[in-house]
């Protein structure tokens, strides 16, 4: 298994996954499977969002395909610039288990620690993925708050955990 940033080639690697993602688990992000297929140039939008300052996202590879992803993003705003943010944390099915998604949030704590602004790093995950929220909290993420029907799907309510670990006191 490789980690490394995206490059701009992964751009279609990375919509595939993404949208696997979003029909394998929809209650674990806030976009829905059918809102992306509508989208209009989603590719072209998935290469802007690779460049964007500020915003890194990981791939984990099993020889050339692309398993599994996590972005960080470090605020923009002055008074915001010293938090970052996880959002799009998933791998494929069929690797479950097997160390990805610690592989992909060890890449994503060593390079925020890279970063001398960056002090903390939030996340939200539902309450109900137990692997997900099990795997934070060995990571060293706390809680620090939770919000109910954070999500609605069909007739079906998700709460939020948010979470955070602090990389310098």
């Amino acid at each position: 298994m490789d980690i490394r940033l995206l490059e701009s080639s992964d751009a279609k690697s990375y919509w595939d996954l993404r949208l696997e993602a979003l029909k394998n688990n929809p209650e674990a992000f806030s976009s829905s499977y059918e809102e992306a297929i509508k989208r209009d140039s989603p590719v072209e939008t998935v290469l802007k969002n690779l460049s964007s300052e500020g915003t890194f996202t990981f791939g984990a590879f099993n020889d050339k395909e692309l398993i599994g992803v996590v972005t960080l993003v470090q605020e923009s705003t002055s008074k915001l610039h010293h938090r970052a943010n996880i959002f799009a944390m998933y791998v494929s099915s069929k690797f479950r288990g097997l160390g990805v998604g610690k592989a992909l949030i060890s890449a994503v704590i060593n390079h925020a620690k890279s970063i001398e602004t960056i002090e903390k790093i939030n996340l939200e995950v539902i309450t109900t993925n137990d692997t997900a929220r099990n795997l934070y909290t060995e990571m060293g993420f706390k809680t620090y708050g939770l919000e109910e029907r954070a999500l609605k799907i069909k007739n079906e309510y998700y709460d939020s955990e948010y979470m955070v670990l602090f990389l310098k006191k």
